[in-house]
């Protein structure tokens, strides 16, 4: 049987490993990139080994212009996407400097473009293709003090869109999978107060884990969601919605 290639930008995260998790675990290989988190790619093609896939780390820094060349040198047959790199950014408008805001647009924006644009003939020689980009509630709804972090979510969500139009026809799907409030690094900086306080602000009452966004991300990419695209999925209990 041919292996069915992955691409995961960003694998070396709490969302990224799930999804490298659940993707192995259903019989894909993968491509893992990362950039400074070595150890936990280490940690993580140690527990997909039982899988019995193929799977190839890549290390490239996204945020900078040259980041995309490595990464994609490194990408051979391919049967999808996902867009998963990113950084949370806290803090008023005011509090940003030049450095930080361009390399997280390179990050956010411009890489997962550039990604989409070199790989395309690599997508289009498959029957069917998927990307799917892990974006943000905040890029739905807006967030005060995450004016930053919501502009680059908003835009992958129009990217999306726009790309899904553009694609169809040439058999390959494109969506993003929309998280709220979920357990990773990304809230380590809140208090057990403060956390608890969040969940309560959720209908679900609890905080969302990151098997729970791989799922939905492995659905997208599965032929299971052959007539879905251009949708912008909300996984977050019904939180802002």
């Amino acid at each position: 049987m041919n292996k069915k290639f992955i691409l995961i930008t960003g694998a070396s995260g709490g969302i990224g490993k799930s999804i490298a998790w659940q993707l192995a675990k259903e019989g894909y290989s993968l491509y893992l990139h990362f950039h400074s988190n070595e150890d936990s790619i280490r940690d993580l093609l140690v527990e997909l080994e039982s899988f019995k896939g193929e799977y190839i780390p890549i290390r490239a820094d996204l945020s900078k212009q040259q980041g995309v060349k490595e990464l994609c040198e490194g990408i051979f047959s391919l049967h999808g996407i996902v867009l998963n790199s990113g950084r949370s950014h806290f803090g008023l408008i005011s509090d940003f400097d030049e450095e930080t805001v361009l390399e997280s647009v390179q990050l956010g924006i411009t890489s997962p473009f550039f990604i989409v644009q070199k790989l395309l003939p690599k997508l289009k020689a498959n029957q069917s293709s998927a990307i799917v980009a892990v974006t943000s509630i905040w890029g739905q709804t807006g967030a005060a003090c995450e004016v930053l972090y919501s502009m680059l979510k908003g835009g992958q969500n129009a990217f999306v869109k726009a790309l899904s139009k553009e694609l169809a026809l040439s058999g390959i799907r494109v969506n993003a999978v929309a998280p709220g409030a979920v357990s990773t690094n990304m809230l380590s900086q809140f208090s057990e107060e403060e956390l608890s306080m969040l969940s309560e602000e959720i209908p679900m009452g609890r905080i969302g884990n990151p098997e729970e966004i791989a799922e939905v991300v492995a659905f997208l990419l599965s032929d299971k969601a052959s007539y879905i695209t251009g949708q912008i999925i909300g996984v977050n209990g019904g939180w802002y919605m």
